[in-house]
């Protein structure tokens, strides 16, 4: 159940695979490897300690709010320093430990899977489709490192495959995932606005 859920959770493009793919098309395979498997070891750690924190995280008002503010801080980041070095050739030589600790911080700095397990994860609690004692939830954490392991290994490849067959330049990746990153910023920023002001509107309307 962790690997089904966790495999399908990072499906959908955000941070971590964009990231992933700049890695893999600016500094190779064995580099996104590195990327993958740091950010997978702390997934299951993350995992295990949301899993627990789950009803605790789900009663705290206001916590949507904060994860949206962060998300959208996050992506302008990523999508700065993504379009500030759009035209810069890939390096030849990069740290051999560079991917390993942006897999781990990455890993730590990763706002969205607090409400993807609280949902999932008090779903399959209260479903009973998993146990929630100490070592049924460390095997099921087990399988969503291995989830977030097999869906980036596959966003590698992917990115890899797309690179050799169209020979897009780096200047044109990066410039794309730098929108994308600028556009997932502007979507939490209105989804935020847009919900702060639609209260007023309703009040008004009673009124």
């Amino acid at each position: 159940m962790g690997l089904i859920a966790n495999f399908i959770g990072y499906i959908p493009p955000g941070n971590i695979n964009l990231t992933l793919i700049r890695i893999t098309i600016n500094r190779g395979f064995k580099q996104a490897m590195q990327f993958i498997i740091a950010f997978s070891c702390v997934e299951f750690f993350f995992t295990f300690l949301i899993m627990h924190a789950a009803k605790w995280l789900s009663e705290q008002v206001h916590l949507d709010v904060v994860i949206d503010w962060v998300m959208a801080i996050l992506f302008l980041v990523l999508g700065v320093a993504t379009w500030l070095h759009r035209k810069k050739p890939p390096e030849t030589k990069y740290s051999e430990h560079a991917s390993i600790k942006y897999g781990i911080i990455l890993g730590f700095v990763n706002p969205m899977q607090l409400p993807f397990w609280m949902i999932c994860g008090t779903y399959l609690i209260t479903h009973e489709w998993i146990l929630d004692g100490n070592a049924a939830l460390v095997i099921f954490s087990i399988g969503s490192a291995g989830g977030a392991f097999l869906c980036l290994f596959l966003y590698a490849r992917f990115a890899q495959y797309i690179q050799s067959k169209f020979a897009l330049s780096t200047k044109v990746i990066n410039t794309s995932i730098a929108i994308l990153f600028f556009g997932f910023a502007g979507y939490h920023v209105v989804k935020r606005i847009y919900l702060a002001v639609r209260p007023k509107q309703a009040t008004e309307v009673k009124t």
